[in-house]
């Protein structure tokens, strides 16, 4: 299954052909149309130009580059997460991503608003500046017994079965790193 990013740039290179003009072409319509909410986008797309709510998603997204695929940098979205008063979680988040990045070339670290994805073919894991004080890494770990480190995600995220809590980098050690490359090895 394509991700969200490969669907979207997929019908990108589409919509010329689908809709009758490119990305840059409805872009510059919608700025002349004075329409500058979301939802207000969508529907005089799909009312004045038969645009499917797809397409008409898709583009009030990029016009209004809010979806993450727009954001020049995804580091944009790392610095964001751990920006203001959760600048001081960042070196627990770089010293994970490096760990991460040596489990092999097809780790994908995926930026998202408010996490970032660990991705292999599916997605093994997460890491969360969830307060001020605490990075929380989520696990996909079933089967796993959990224990009083490796918790059982509870409510945290439906997306991962565990999660570890982490207040500093010391903590990444190498039962935690231990963990994350089990998760990537089932992915």
């Amino acid at each position: 299954m394509a991700s969200p990013e490969e669907m979207a740039a997929s019908m990108i290179a589409n919509m010329k052909e689908k809709t009758g003009k490119d990305l840059a072409a409805w872009k510059k319509l919608v700025a002349k149309s004075g329409c500058a909410k979301h939802g207000e986008i969508v529907k005089w797309l799909k009312s004045e130009h038969g645009m499917t709510h797809g397409y008409a998603n898709l583009v009030s997204h990029k016009f209004r580059e809010s979806d993450a695929a727009s954001v020049a940098e995804t580091t944009d979205l790392v610095a964001a997460q751990y920006g203001g008063k959760k600048e001081g979680l960042r070196p627990i988040y770089d010293k994970l991503a490096k760990a991460i990045a040596k489990f092999g070339k097809d780790v994908e670290l995926a930026p998202k608003k408010a996490y970032v994805s660990l991705r292999r073919s599916k997605q093994f894991g997460l890491i969360q500046p969830s307060t001020q004080t605490r990075v929380d890494v989520g696990l996909n770990l079933k089967g796993e017994a959990a224990t009083a480190r490796l918790e059982e995600s509870g409510s945290f995220n439906s997306m991962v079965s565990h999660r570890v809590r982490l207040s500093d980098a010391s903590e990444v050690d190498a039962e935690l790193i231990g963990w994350l490359r089990e998760a990537y090895e089932r992915a």
